[in-house]
């Protein structure tokens, strides 16, 4: 069979690509659900705190994972700067990934304990007063608005139901862990903990 004969036949190309996208996905994705690294926790990972948990929704809703990747590649220039690669283990609980490929911003995987809080509150307040050259838009507003505590319950179960082990005592207790609770004490506690499962050698 030649080229030609593949262009021609508008059939055939289609039949042709669907084996072939085939055939990667089966050498290149299938082989990951069997892999024990790809599939279970690393030691020590815990899910989300309610307050973490609703954290990372503001971070998504603010739309901080456009900008920042959470995804440390394996390379010297990577590593040297942000830590320790990302390892799969890492995300099992994760509901959506937020490994991104653009970095308009400082990777994000292993920020967690690198700045105090007070530090994190003023650079989401105004992040002219501690990076001059920032880009980064400020928050103000999630000084000011409470967390909507009224679905974290729900969040923690929905997880639940998906594999993420909340035991039924945190699923009730946590719409009053958060109540009352400003965004950006939720944010800065979910930017906290980022990364910090794996100790930040650099």
């Amino acid at each position: 069979m030649n080229h030609e004969t593949v262009e021609k036949n508008l059939g055939l190309m289609i039949v042709l690509i669907i084996l072939t996208i085939s055939g990667g996905f089966l050498v290149e994705v299938v082989p990951l659900f069997f892999l024990k690294s790809v599939n279970e926790p690393i030691e020590g990972l815990e899910p989300l705190a309610a307050l973490e948990l609703e954290g990372r929704d503001i971070y998504i809703r603010e739309g901080c994972h456009v900008c920042h990747t959470q995804q440390i590649r394996p390379f010297r220039s990577e590593t040297e700067r942000y830590g320790h690669y990302s390892v799969a283990g890492e995300f099992v609980y994760d509901r959506p990934f937020l490994w991104g490929s653009k970095r308009t911003g400082p990777d994000l995987a292993r920020v967690g304990g690198r700045y105090s809080d007070a530090w994190q509150r003023q650079h989401l307040y105004d992040p002219r007063s501690l990076v001059p050259e920032s880009i980064m838009p400020a928050f103000p507003w999630l000084f000011e608005d409470l967390v909507n505590h009224n679905g974290t319950a729900a969040k923690l179960e929905g997880l639940q139901t998906l594999g993420v082990p909340y035991t039924d005592e945190q699923i009730a207790n946590a719409a009053t862990s958060v109540e009352g609770k400003f965004e950006i004490e939720a944010l800065v506690a979910y930017l906290q903990q980022l990364g910090t499962i794996i100790p930040n050698k650099r």
